[in-house]
């Protein structure tokens, strides 16, 4: 079966842009100085800088990063001159180091799709970007970004610097569609035709529980703007050994448990950005499986919704049993069940740390009516789904 469901027709190579992905894609080379001039004069993005070097009067500030600017013509430029150091500083700074298994990539000549499981708002594109320049690909990852977390122009501003394409929320059904197929387009325009990978999570927004799961309608979305075979869709299991948003994660879910109607703001949002940058991670683990071109023509047979669910199912095999494991999932899963059989993973000193780890990230968690038992099981579920899932797929 063809997997297309293609509404928008994107232009062939050579007749442009024309317009027709101006609201949504990153960047042009064209448009990077004047974005660069714009977010300099932003009001709050000087108010971000002063707080980084309080010292330096915003003319110097400014005139130091113009001219850090000379010679960035293109997005990707911009990432290695600016983004790249930075990332790099996150890893040695808040992890115990960042890896990658790209065993079953082939390094040229080809782009991809990345659809990962989601951790991190920013660092797991970030990361990822990092780990394709030191495994010797050519380019990064373009990367699709919700507009709730646009919340300032300079941010909006940074991000399609940044190589990345907005993924509109809050739609109406009617809007959802038009964006869909817009986005969609914009996907297979990137890998097709501009040669550029791309990245996306699995679902809409992180699986605040860990329990990663590929929703059909990213698959169907993705299938709208041409077939899937041409994406090179990669499924990409990304691994942290420790969340530093667990505790807020935790907390969302009793907000929601208390009050249904809760929604987080969008100083919500930024606390999560700022918390999962700044917070230690541990050891961070990427794996790259074979892309579904190996394997998706097993498929085509089947009727198109049986079609989808059993790729995302399949996918979400790959992910699973591409976990990097760690000793505190083993403890957490040991401690919901009251047991040890899974103590051959983990030491006692582990264990100590991991409770010590889990009180302190209890700590942090300040809201009316604050339920211990529920937010320390949430936080422990956290770490046991990734193996819960991984001993599924054994």
């Amino acid at each position: 079966m063809s997997t297309t469901e293609n509404v928008i027709e994107h232009p062939s190579l050579g007749e442009g842009l024309d317009g027709l992905f101006d609201e949504i894609r990153p960047y042009e080379p064209e448009e990077m100085q004047q974005a660069f001039n714009d977010m300099l004069d932003d009001r709050q993005f000087n108010v971000i800088m002063k707080g980084f070097v309080p010292w330096l009067p915003k003319s110097v500030r400014n005139g130091l990063l113009r001219i850090a600017f000379t010679g960035v013509k293109t997005p990707l430029d911009f990432q290695k001159r600016f983004m790249k150091p930075v990332v790099k500083y996150i890893i040695r700074k808040h992890t115990d180091g960042c890896t990658l298994d790209d065993s079953s990539l082939a390094k040229l000549n080809q782009r991809f799709t990345f659809v990962s499981n989601h951790r991190d708002i920013v660092l797991d594109s970030a990361f990822l970007d990092v780990l394709l320049f030191e495994a010797g690909f050519p380019t990064t990852v373009e990367i699709g970004i919700g507009d709730n977390l646009l919340i300032y122009p300079w941010i909006k501003r940074l991000v399609r610097m940044n190589k990345a394409f907005t993924v509109r929320r809050g739609l109406t059904p009617k809007e959802m569609l038009r964006s869909s197929q817009l986005m969609s387009s914009y996907i297979h325009y990137a890998v097709t035709q501009k040669q550029e990978n791309i990245w996306i999570a699995q679902r809409e927004g992180r699986a605040k529980d860990s329990d990663d799961r590929t929703q059909d309608a990213v698959l169907k979305m993705l299938a709208m703007g041409g077939d899937l075979s041409e994406l090179n869709i990669v499924p990409l299991t990304i691994s942290y050994e420790y969340d530093p948003c667990d505790y807020l994660k935790a907390q969302e879910f009793q907000q929601k448990r208390d009050n249904p109607a809760f929604k987080k703001s969008r100083q919500d949002d930024l606390d999560n950005m700022k918390t999962g940058i700044f917070g230690y991670k541990g050891r961070v683990h990427y794996h790259c499986a074979a892309p579904i071109n190996t394997w998706i023509d097993e498929l085509k047979e089947l009727p198109k919704k049986e079609f989808f669910a059993a790729v995302a199912e399949r996918m979400d095999q790959e992910i699973h049993r591409h976990y990097r494991l760690y000793p505190c999932n083993y403890i957490a899963l040991d401690m919901l069940e009251g047991q040890s059989s899974n103590n051959n993973h983990y030491t006692e000193a582990d264990r100590q740390r991991f409770e010590h780890y889990l009180s302190g990230q209890l700590a942090k968690i300040d809201i009316p009516n604050k339920d211990d038992a529920f937010l320390r099981q949430c936080i422990l579920n956290m770490y046991a789904n990734p193996l819960r899932n991984y001993l599924r797929e054994k």
